[in-house]
């Protein structure tokens, strides 16, 4: 198994709309223990992980137009992979 990272791109292709504006009831970011990216997508873009941005638009997480998907690597130092936290 891999650990990816999906994250929404910060370069969205011109005229999309941006599915995280306005910010708050959103997911920012994954880490997903997955076989493949397709596979990682596909978790990430479940319902019953996904916020609203996947609302209006529930391929947001499966689509390279609107995240990113990186293998993360498995060595490293220990500690947090990811806290994304949005408060309003």
């Amino acid at each position: 198994m891999k650990l990816w990272i999906l994250r929404p791109r910060p370069d969205l292709p011109k005229g999309f709309k941006n599915p995280w504006d306005p910010w708050y009831d959103k997911a920012f970011g994954f880490v997903i223990r997955a076989e493949t990216e397709a596979e990682a997508r596909e978790y990430a873009s479940n319902r019953h992980v996904t916020g609203d941005e996947a609302s209006e638009y529930s391929e947001v997480w499966l689509s390279p137009d609107y995240t990113y998907c990186l293998e993360l690597e498995t060595e490293g130092k220990v500690g947090v992979i990811i806290r994304d936290f949005r408060s309003a």
